[in-house]
């Protein structure tokens, strides 16, 4: 049996590609207070500033800025976070977090090519506060268009969730208040007929409005004009419950014998207005209407925006409450729901090497991003304001 002779090449070393380490990055992250009107959460709680400062980063935070969320000062020094009453320090920092946007003031403050994470209300934003950012040069990522790695949002979600939950609970507070409730319990209590309650929406607040009524043990009723949504709120809920397209007679007869009316709904510009005055004015004396969709518009016709320290009014003897921004209410909660999204974002940026490197390998981080070093990357805001836009992938790649 004869042996190949070995060839001159193949008796030469080879060569042989070596995996690269991604160069890590230290974080330095800025968190001041928040000024925007009844906002009282905060981004990151103690725990998750622990976590990132045991990873090497730096957090600097503005005194007071956890009190409304029911954390201290000493709690943030503890986990390792820096805390200082000079807000401009806070707001030199390279990397921002914010609940609410930046303000103007806040914009000229904060240093050249700094990254800002935070929410974007783009519904309340002007040009100016685009042109404002660009003049920066500022990357900003917005927590609303963040996408998770199954195509979902998960700062929406987490929010809408929180929001449904409280509907319930605010419109049980409602109906036991003495000067116009009804003094119902929402509980189904043996030999009393449950309480009636009305969810127009089946996204994902009218999903956790209809959960947390059920449990209480209410009857219920959702209405939605997408045969899609409905049928998966009834897989999620998994069981029966009454669901409806929006007939105007269909739910102006279910709107008479309810108790709570919950409006969920949300359009691409304004939320469309599905109950109307005469609706509300046929409903029982001391109902409760809980208009989430307010921060859209509202989709009762009688809905006014209210405030947090004066939620309600009264119109044809049914409670209104019509406050935006319902997770601000629940303060704690909600934090704890923005640090659990954002803190794995933010470790996953640092081992990535920079934001530059994590926007190119997560697709769902890059989703997030509407301005990159003062170009503005988002379709959706450069169609509204009537600004030039470029595709971030012919930027980044």
């Amino acid at each position: 049996m004869s042996l190949t002779p070995f060839t001159k090449q193949q008796l030469l070393p080879q060569e042989e590609k070596l995996e690269v380490e991604r160069h890590k990055s230290q974080l330095f992250i800025g968190i001041p207070k928040e000024t925007s009107y009844q906002e009282r959460r905060i981004c990151l709680t103690p725990d998750a500033v622990n976590s990132l400062t045991s990873h090497g980063h730096r957090v600097m935070i503005e005194a007071g800025a956890g009190l409304l969320s029911s954390y201290c000062d000493t709690e943030y020094s503890e986990a390792g976070a820096e805390i200082t009453s000079d807000t401009q320090k806070v707001l030199s920092c390279p990397i921002i977090l914010k609940v609410e946007p930046l303000t103007m003031a806040e914009i000229e403050a904060v240093n050249p090519k700094t990254i800002v994470i935070s929410a974007i209300q783009i519904k309340t934003r002007k040009k100016e506060y685009f042109e404002a950012l660009t003049r920066k040069k500022i990357t900003a990522l917005a927590f609303e268009y963040i996408k998770d790695v199954d195509g979902t949002y998960p700062a929406v979600k987490s929010l809408s969730e929180i929001a449904g939950t409280a509907s319930v609970l605010i419109a049980s507070e409602l109906m036991i208040n003495n000067e116009f409730g009804k003094g119902l319990l929402f509980g189904n209590i043996t030999g009393v007929p449950p309480t009636d309650v009305v969810i127009i929406g089946a996204g994902t607040v009218g999903e956790y409005a209809a959960k947390t009524a059920l449990g209480l043990g209410a009857n219920v009723k959702v209405f939605d004009n997408s045969i899609t949504k409905l049928r998966r709120l009834q897989n999620n809920l998994s069981q029966c419950i009454f669901t409806s397209t929006v007939q105007p007679k269909t739910l102006l007869k279910a709107l008479r014998r309810c108790d709570v009316a919950i409006g969920a709904m949300r359009g691409k510009e304004r939320c469309p207005v599905l109950v109307s005055q005469t609706m509300v004015e046929h409903m029982k004396r001391g109902a409760v209407i809980v208009d989430v969709s307010i921060d859209t518009g509202g989709c009762f016709e009688t809905s006014e925006v209210t405030t947090h320290e004066k939620p309600t009014f009264l119109k044809y003897g049914v409670i209104h409450y019509c406050v935006p921004n319902i997770p601000s209410r629940y303060s704690k909660t909600a934090s704890v729901s923005i640090s659990n999204i954002l803190t794995p974002y933010l470790l996953d940026i640092a081992d990535d090497g920079g934001i530059e490197s994590a926007i190119r390998i997560n697709p769902g981080l890059k989703n997030g991003v509407y301005l990159y070093h003062g170009i503005l990357t988002n379709r959706t805001i450069g169609d509204w304001f009537g600004l030039p836009v470029s595709d971030i992938n012919l930027i980044v790649f």
